[in-house]
């Protein structure tokens, strides 16, 4: 069974939305905005390209980073791995070509049956939307937080508003860095 990493860029009060400057967004850019940059304090996304055999992204996040970060030099490790993209609406014809094998997942259940194939970590970056449906489903494995010292008030949120059960985590790696970044991974007990 392959892990499903959740990783995210997480103000306070639990936004994720627009972190690196989308447009649409009023907070948009809050990661670099209103926090020094501490280089340690993004280590864990340098250890993330190493250490995933697969990116997996909801439709929006998709079309927000295709564009970009395949000529990005600091996200070319995963330039040529495999990306599984999940969305009922998007079409083969949208996929970029230079990305890297790129599949369409159409629900959740081939979330689950990709994450029953042999190969290494799956990471999830962005997809707010999906991020919810897998963990409402259970599908997501461990997070990766780095927790920003901001009250951003209203975006999309990492985290469902579903009504569950409660769901443990296990903090297995944490540290503060100067800025007030506090770097949180947590194994969800399943």
């Amino acid at each position: 069974m392959r892990t499903l990493i959740s990783t995210a860029f997480i103000s306070l009060d639990g936004v994720v939305e627009g972190p690196g400057g989308e447009p649409d967004y009023r907070n948009s850019g809050w990661t670099f905005k209103n926090v020094e940059f501490v280089p340690e304090a993004y280590e864990i996304k340098g250890r993330e390209q190493q250490q995933a055999a697969a990116m997996l992204l909801g439709r929006v996040s998709y079309e927000s980073f295709s564009p970009v970060w395949p000529d990005m030099q600091e996200f070319g490790l995963y330039k040529e791995m495999p990306k599984y993209v999940v969305s009922t609406t998007l079409a083969g014809d949208a996929l970029v070509s230079n990305w890297g094998p790129t599949t369409i997942l159409r629900s959740l259940d081939e979330v689950a049956a990709l994450k029953r194939t042999e190969g290494g970590p799956i990471i999830v970056h962005g997809s707010a939307t999906l991020n919810h449906g897998l963990s409402d489903a259970g599908l997501i494995d461990r997070y990766h937080l780095l927790v920003f010292p901001l009250l951003l008030g209203a975006g999309k949120r990492l985290f469902s508003a579903a009504d569950k059960d409660t769901q443990k985590l296990t903090l297995v790696e944490h540290e503060v860095y100067s800025n007030g970044v506090q770097k949180q991974i947590y194994d969800v007990v399943h």
